[in-house]
């Protein structure tokens, strides 16, 4: 899962000056690896010394976009303290972090898995003020260890820990795969905003207005939600962009003894990646970023694209089954869904216990998509009960899931990590830029970028966008990243942008539908993939085919 095109809100399925004051230095530091249960092995076999400290980070050495300013955002502040919140460990300054140690204990509900959590800075830069718990989940690799594969899922919010716990380390003999929740979402601490009932009229208000009256409708419910945030996630909010998450990750790093990092990102964990290879390039390993966001300024291509792109070729795959329920031509079966969808924009229903309308419709069929091929099937099983028997409960079902709603009425922590770390990493144009943004959208993509709506989400959000960085990591080791021709969420071409703004990525092309290379691609996708984070093979610029 990825994050929508810059703010986009979850309805529509994903900073600071330099750390180290004077005095701060970490030079000496004993090795982690025997209170962690790492071994001392760099994650890329270098023998270059361990950098003196971790996490820092100076804005000032990084180019920036020219950005927008976020006219209509009002910085607030509460003093609520969500779960998580904790006092620093003991000691002074940064050195309370590097004294810290990893305390792994088996995992109650996951054979073969350990768990363990640890403290950070809620401000890097202020390490004596309050901290904030990551948790994580690790598995053992067999044989003498050679690395540790921070492994993240996208989102932004998705579950590092139940990544890899799920994660198949046979291909990766001396790997151990730890993912941990970035801050603000999972068992780490959470972001946390309205009741369920507050958030279904979050989710319930229609993202298509046609008269300035809806639109200040639209506005006013997404002030609302943003209040609500800010209410009950307090000082959080100011601190969950994807660069403090970068530096929790290079902590993360340091603390299991890994020199450098080896890293596999799926979707907007693409965007960790490339954030944790500009701020601390010299640090890279082998790092894999499968299904690109996009880290360009060029909006030419949005993920709403994608999905229309994805839509015409599940309309093809019906047409080669030999027989279409849902229309005689790939042509025929677009206008159905869309027809679809346009009836439920004019009269929403209520499916599951919530409004169902355009968008809830457009985010379930979008749901079916990740999968490619393999989710097609039941795409066209679930639109045959909605289009052809009046029962949307499939569609609604996947929809649910996409915006992190439970069956239980209950909302996950994606639910609300993931507009408030979107809204944290992207500048905007306030409620004016995304009208104009919405009409530029429909333009590109006539189907998902009309249902997908205006995104108010962000404009009127209630903390400041971190720094704008241009991500180039100059200097870097080479880099993999990964892309499928046919990506509903992560248009291609985001991927073919990543690997070439990067200075040192090779790209790997995936022809198909469906996101994720990695998990979705054959042999000629992983066979390079495990080659490279084993040995460090660098593969030649691959195509494969499925």
């Amino acid at each position: 899962m990825t994050a929508p095109d810059r703010c986009r809100s979850m309805a529509v399925l994903a900073l600071v000056v330099a750390l180290v004051a004077a005095g701060c230095s970490l030079v000496d530091r004993p090795h982690a690896g025997s209170a962690a249960g790492s071994s001392a092995s760099s994650a890329a076999g270098s023998t270059s010394p361990r950098p003196a400290t971790f996490a820092e980070f100076n804005p000032a050495r990084h180019e920036t976009w020219t950005r927008l300013t976020s006219p209509d955002r009002v910085v607030t502040s509460s003093d609520a303290t969500p779960e998580g919140f904790v006092d620093p460990p003991a000691g002074r300054g940064l050195q309370r972090y590097a004294d810290q140690r990893i305390e792994w204990f088996d995992c109650p509900e996951q054979g073969g898995v350990q768990c363990a959590s640890v403290t950070v800075p809620l401000d890097w830069d202020e390490p004596d003020g309050q901290a904030i718990t990551l948790a994580m989940a690790r598995k053992r690799g067999q044989g003498q260890h050679r690395a540790t594969l921070f492994v993240n899922p996208g989102g932004p919010g998705g579950s590092g820990m139940s990544m890899a716990a799920g994660f198949d380390l046979s291909p990766y003999p001396g790997h151990d795969v730890i993912g941990w929740d970035p801050r603000g979402s999972g068992r780490s601490t959470p972001v946390v905003c309205g009741t369920p009932a507050q958030t279904d009229g979050w989710n319930a208000v229609d993202p298509t207005p046609t008269t300035p009256r809806q639109v200040e409708q639209l506005r006013a419910v997404s002030r609302a939600f943003a209040t609500q945030c800010r209410a009950s996630s307090g000082a959080l909010l100011d601190h969950i962009s994807t660069i403090d998450t970068a530096r929790d990750l290079d902590y993360l790093r340091w603390l299991v003894g890994d020199e450098r990092l080896s890293y596999l990102g799926i979707s907007y964990g693409t965007f960790i990646g490339a954030t944790y290879a500009e701020l601390y390039p010299q640090r890279v390993g082998r790092m894999v970023l499968d299904s690109a966001v996009n880290i360009t300024d060029n909006e030419s291509v949005i993920q709403a694209m994608g999905f229309d792109a994805s839509l015409d070729d599940f309309a093809g795959w019906c047409q080669r089954q030999g027989e279409c329920a849902l229309g005689s031509t790939k042509a025929a079966v677009v206008q159905a869904v869309n027809r679809w969808i346009a009836g439920l924009d004019a009269s929403p229903r209520t499916v599951n216990g919530h409004v169902f309308g355009s968008i809830a419709a457009a985010t379930g069929i979008a749901a079916f998509m990740y999968a490619g091929e393999g989710g097609y099937r039941n795409l066209y099983n679930s639109l045959q009960w909605a289009l052809l028997r009046d029962e949307p409960t499939y569609i609604a079902q996947a929809g649910d899931s996409m915006i992190g709603r439970n069956r239980d009425g209950s909302y996950s922590t994606m639910a609300y990590a993931f507009p408030a770390i979107s809204c944290a990493d992207w500048a905007d144009a306030g409620v004016a830029g995304a009208q104009r943004r919405w009409a530029a959208d429909r333009r590109l993509a006539p189907i998902f970028g009309q249902w997908f709506g205006m995104n108010l989400t962000c404009p009127v959000w209630t903390a400041a966008p971190a720094p704008q960085l241009r991500l180039t990591a100059k200097g870097s080791a080479p880099i993999l990243v990964l892309g499928s021709t046919i990506d509903p969420a992560t248009p291609y071409q985001q991927s073919v942008w990543m690997a070439g703004q990067l200075e040192n990525a090779v790209l790997i092309t995936r022809q198909g539908a469906g996101h994720s290379a990695y998990s979705l691609g054959g042999e000629c996708v992983r066979a390079p993939v495990i080659a490279y984070l084993n040995d460090g093979t660098v593969p030649p610029a691959t195509t494969c085919k499925g």
